[in-house]
């Protein structure tokens, strides 16, 4: 739930607004929290007869604040999957916690990422399998989504890791405005709140997302990266020889017929490092 539609919910007088989470598997709902402020929306507490936890890889319990797999149990589990016994094998299974009921002798592992708060409501992160590691980073997509969401007229978005033409994984961030936003409006509101290694390498704006016959977003769907997508940043012609010299030697070894500098790329103490930026 984006926060500025909440808040726009709650300029009407009176509606009592509620999220509420959870898989098919588990019967639809697991968890509700009323929602009373914009900036803390999260997935609140177990129903009854209900039992969550987060574990980690080794299925052990994680302590507050540390991400982990979102499980369930309780009586809202449904047996499994219909024909299906190795999925069911992997997602129903033993549950290590359980007491002497019957009913909580299984869970179901969502494969969504949370977290407990100090609070006891649960943050939910977005999907394990959207975990992505470039350049040594752990990055969760769905913490940028939700920080590219706050852009104002910003609308939908979807952050997702490919690879380029040099075989290098990027960020692209996928994205639905109510107007045009350019990458470098965007990249500029993102590094606000994001360290570097977050904010997405290429922008790509489209007029709607492409949805899957259930009305989820599509992301096999989304535009490949290819060149000539936005990636937010501002370059120069060279403007002195030993920049002009920098080029023309790039230009002979990488077999480009231009290659631009990046202004500014760095400020240290005054001293600016150029960059290179190879435009083919």
């Amino acid at each position: 739930l984006p926060s500025k539609l909440l808040a726009a919910l709650q300029e009407i007088n009176g509606p009592r607004i509620y999220n509420m989470y959870g898989p098919t598997e588990t019967t639809v709902w697991s968890t509700v929290q009323e929602l009373t402020h914009a900036e803390h929306i999260n997935i609140g507490r177990p129903i009854a007869n209900t039992q969550i936890y987060i574990m980690n890889t080794n299925g052990e319990l994680q302590p507050v604040g540390v991400p982990g797999e979102l499980c369930i149990a309780g009586e809202g589990l449904a047996r499994g999957y219909w024909k299906r016994e190795e999925l069911t094998t992997e997602k129903f299974v033993n549950n290590p916690f359980a007491d002497d009921k019957s009913d909580h002798e299984r869970m179901y592992r969502t494969g969504d990422l949370a977290r407990w708060m100090p609070d006891g409501n649960i943050e939910y992160l977005g999907r394990m399998d959207h975990q992505v590691k470039i350049r040594g980073y752990r990055i969760e997509l769905g913490e940028i989504e939700s920080q590219l969401l706050q852009v104002e007229s910003v609308q939908e978005a979807v952050i997702m890791a490919r690879t380029d033409e040099t075989g290098q994984t990027q960020l692209v961030a996928y994205y639905v405005a109510s107007q045009e936003l350019g990458a470098g409006e965007l990249r500029q509101e993102l590094g606000q709140e994001l360290p570097s290694y977050m904010v997405p390498s290429y922008f790509i704006q489209l007029e709607q997302m492409p949805l899957t016959p259930n009305g989820k977003i599509d992301r096999k769907s989304l535009p490949a990266l290819e060149g000539g997508l936005q990636s937010g940043a501002d370059y120069a012609a060279p403007r002195t020889v030993t920049e002009r010299t920098l080029v023309a030697i790039w230009q002979s070894v990488l077999g480009v017929p231009t290659v631009g500098i990046l202004d500014n790329f760095f400020d240290l103490g005054g001293d600016s490092i150029k960059a290179i930026q190879i435009v083919s």
